[in-house]
């Protein structure tokens, strides 16, 4: 049954609709929790137990997903109806072997394969589209990572082929730092050690993420989003950005003319820098994206809704914007399997505030385990409201037990 005429049953039923997460994290939370308002049953995997997404699947799986015959063994025990990746790293080879016996892969296996690769994504932005983009040059070693950054010219940015989150991403700003830069990006990579990306930095007025849904009656868009980024990763982000009709014009044509190459339905975050009135391509990943964490306070459909609405063929006639609003990201430090949110009582005293605990059992380093949320009269409220909330959040880090 394909979505174009999918009936939904109930999870427990006879015939439910199967869908199986590749990846569990916060993100793939929120979506297994609006798959579920819908009846679908899902299954939760990833490559540690007690993610995120596991915590509320109907059932969860722990395997190596870049494995090619642990995820065909999934497949062929799970059977499901809908395969949703959310992560780099996967045997894309598979995700094509399972929608060929019918499973719909969202937002199909092609669009995944060339979403996680950025070579693949750039090729098709900039040489096949010509869509604006930063300088760039692909290396596989480090001598074509220094002949790369020559090119480009410093500073510049080191990225791994395969990565989210800003892993394994650096800032090289001199012929120093070269070695530097490629050992993090070696590190960093989502499928392991390999081929890199060096861009021209951009000075950027500001960067956006313009979430675009492709769905059966067309395609929408949010509000563009702004956000602040700190080593890569997102740390705050607002909606609406302010800016001009002709930019925004432009930077929703960007996005079409991107979403629309892929295909396939769902959700895509399309990053974009502006730099005055000229809209420049970075990124787009077919799956919610972290900086719209915010629109679980700022509309009445989240990006998660939005999300399975248009992977399960459902109409999106609109999308109802309740206001400026702002999401700070709690990103905790330390090694620790224990951990506590103190003094809520207060960091939510305010009207229109909202918080997400993640429900990530340990650290090792620095990782983000819950979100902030406000809304306000204007940005800059809904931004000082959050902050107000983050300055009297407690966080308590206990020895590893």
């Amino acid at each position: 049954m394909t979505e174009e005429n999918r009936a939904l049953g109930t999870p427990l039923g006879k015939h439910p609709t199967r869908v199986l997460f590749l990846g569990s994290g916060e993100l793939g939370k929120e979506v297994t929790i609006e798959l579920m308002r819908l009846g679908a049953w899902v299954c939760a995997a990833d490559s540690y137990a007690g993610a995120p997404a596991q915590q509320v699947a109907h059932e969860y799986r722990v395997l190596d997903m870049a494995n090619a015959d642990q995820l065909r063994a999934l497949f062929d025990e799970i059977q499901p109806d809908i395969i949703v990746p959310e992560v780099e790293a996967i045997a894309t080879s598979e995700l094509a072997a399972a929608a060929a016996r019918g499973a719909q892969v969202v937002p199909s296996a092609e669009i995944a394969a060339i979403c996680m690769d950025r070579e693949r994504l750039r090729v098709l932005a900039h040489e096949e589209l010509g869509l604006p983009t930063t300088p760039y040059r692909f290396a596989g070693s480090l001598e074509e990572l220094r002949e790369g950054a020559q090119i480009v010219g410093y500073p510049c940015v080191v990225k791994p082929i395969m990565s989210s989150s800003g892993h394994g991403q650096s800032v090289v700003r001199s012929e120093e730092d070269i070695d530097c830069g490629w050992r993090n990006a070696q590190r960093g990579g989502r499928a392991g050690a390999g081929k890199v990306i060096v861009e021209g930095f951009v000075k950027f007025d500001y960067e956006i993420t313009l979430l675009t849904v492709r769905h059966c009656g067309g395609t929408s868009f949010l509000e563009p989003i702004g956000h602040y980024q700190q080593d890569g990763d997102y740390r705050e982000s607002w909606q609406p950005q302010p800016m001009t009709a002709a930019v925004r014009k432009q930077a929703e044509e960007i996005a079409r003319r991107i979403t629309d190459a892929l295909g396939g339905r769902g959700l895509f975050g399309v990053e974009l820098f502006v730099q005055g009135d000229r809209v420049i391509f970075s990124e787009v990943s077919p799956r919610p994206h972290d900086t719209g964490m915010v629109t679980m306070i700022s509309q009445d459909l989240s990006e998660f809704a939005l999300h399975v609405r248009a992977i399960l063929g459902l109409p999106v006639p609109n999308i109802a914007f309740h206001g400026p609003s702002a999401s700070r990201a709690v990103v905790v430090e330390g090694d620790s399997n224990r951990m506590e949110f103190a003094n809520l009582e207060n960091v939510l005293s305010e009207p229109d505030t909202q918080m997400r605990i993640f429900g990530k059992s340990e650290i090792d380093g620095r990782r983000r385990m819950a979100v902030l949320l406000a809304r306000g009269k204007t940005v800059e409220e809904a931004r000082e409201k959050t902050a107000r909330a983050y300055a009297k959040l407690q966080i308590n880090v206990f020895d590893r037990e």
